[in-house]
């Protein structure tokens, strides 16, 4: 039943990634009919979502520590999957603007909670084996986001768009956002045939933690919190900043036809994100037997030092060979981020942790889905000053993340193990003094 949960969750955080990558490939048609700049569209990617999505995950996770998780998640897919058609039912800026800032909330309630089941459902050696297939779903869904966005759009764009009852006709980018919307209603009610998991002797004991203590726990162990957060932060900007503009970057920069764009990319996030993603997990469950209290920490840097120069490099390589860096710059991307989440985990007290992971999600995807794209566009548009120029903006903004996440990782490690063995102490000798230790 556990891995039959993991598959089901891996599967709603694959449509919360199609719903969110989609935009990525409409960027000409988009800007078009809108009339908006690269700016502007880059606040569609990125700040309209995450502005409610990192300020919703806090009191979300707040009810995932006291209530049922998986009610919680149906609830989200519901939410995120009517934005996401409502996305196709707009024709201004503001209105697409707002309809992406429901999309945000809907996703706002799957990762805190589904981290925290599936802490609950695995023991310590095989937590990073569930980790990295869940978080396998972030590639598998971008990747299917461009090879369905590449399809869908050539379909409709054949047809001249879709014709809806009492709608009208949509335009082609519009008719695929409610093509892809409507299907997550189906899987919000597969959701609820999962299991909620019974929560861990430490959370039965100390019963449900306010926020206020979660907040003193993280203050307590600052260092530790604040450089994870800061690290994982800077790659995940460094990821976004390259992502959101990837198919752009081949239509724009090497005049390649956007369903060509898409396909290639796709297949190329789904085998070396997704496999990426799994063998972070695997390296770190590797880590951890062979004693390493740090394990998840050890195997993010590690993804970290390979992604600085690939990142870097790719954007500033000809076609067709930059197809090929898109492999080792997705593999080691997705590297590290199961092990980022489940770090969070291990240094957290087990009635904490949904809290701590959407405060942890609050910084990262605020940083990184927020300005990651929105920073590659202000190089573009106020430091290069040329469209023609978005492949140095890309490299820009990824040797800046990259670096900045090296040195962040590289301090956290110096007390996270350390931290770790505070938590596993007071996981086997609980009592009132550590309710907030």
């Amino acid at each position: 039943m556990r891995w039959y949960a993991v598959g089901l969750l891996t599967v709603a955080y694959t449509f919360s990634y199609i719903d969110r990558q989609i935009l990525s490939l409409m960027v000409g048609p988009i800007r078009a009919d809108l009339g908006i700049s690269d700016t502007q569209f880059s606040l569609l990617q990125g700040l309209a979502f995450a502005v409610l999505y990192t300020a919703m995950g806090v009191p979300i996770a707040w009810l995932a520590d006291r209530g049922n998780r998986r009610n919680l998640i149906a609830t989200g897919v519901a939410v995120w999957s009517l934005a996401t058609a409502l996305c196709g039912l707009t024709r201004t800026f503001p209105a697409l603007f707002l309809a992406r800032v429901g999309v945000g909330v809907g996703e706002a309630a799957l990762s805190p909670a589904a981290y925290s089941m599936l802490t609950d459902m695995f023991p310590r050696e095989r937590l990073g084996r569930a980790f990295g297939i869940y978080a396998s779903g972030v590639f598998i869904g971008i990747g299917l986001s461009f090879v369905l966005g590449a399809e869908l759009l050539a379909f409709f764009e054949q047809r001249d768009g879709l014709s809806l009852p009492l709608l009208g006709t949509l335009r082609p980018w519009q008719s695929v956002f409610v093509t892809i919307g409507f299907p997550g209603l189906i899987l919000s009610l597969l959701v609820l045939t999962l299991r909620e998991p019974a929560r861990s002797s430490r959370h039965r004991d100390l019963g449900q933690a306010s926020f206020a203590r979660a907040l003193q726990h993280f203050g307590r162990h600052w260092e530790v919190f604040v450089f994870h957060f800061a690290g994982f932060a800077m790659m995940t900007l460094l990821f976004n900043a390259i992502m959101s503009w990837a198919p752009e970057y081949l239509i724009r920069i090497h005049d390649v036809p956007r369903a060509e764009a898409g396909r290639a990319l796709g297949i190329i996030a789904v085998v070396f994100g997704g496999s990426g993603i799994v063998a972070g997990g695997l390296f770190s469950d590797f880590l951890t037997r062979r004693g390493y209290r740090d394990a998840p920490l050890r195997a993010g840097l590690a993804g970290a030092v390979i992604l600085l120069p690939v990142a870097v490099l790719t954007p500033l390589t000809p076609y067709p060979l930059t197809l090929l860096m898109f492999c080792p710059l997705l593999f080691f991307a997705s590297f590290p981020f199961g092990p980022a989440a489940l770090a969070i985990q291990l240094i957290s007290p087990s009635n904490m942790r949904a809290q701590l992971s959407a405060l942890y999600l609050f910084v990262v995807n605020l940083t990184g889905i927020g300005f990651g794209g929105t920073a590659v566009a202000l190089f573009t548009d106020f430091i290069y000053q040329s469209d023609d120029r978005l492949h140095h903006a890309m490299a820009t903004v990824g040797a800046i993340g990259g670096l900045l996440s090296l040195v962040a990782l590289l301090i956290c490690l110096r007390g996270f193990a350390r931290l770790v063995e505070l938590q596993e102490n007071a996981d086997l000798n609980p009592g009132p003094r550590l309710a907030a230790n």
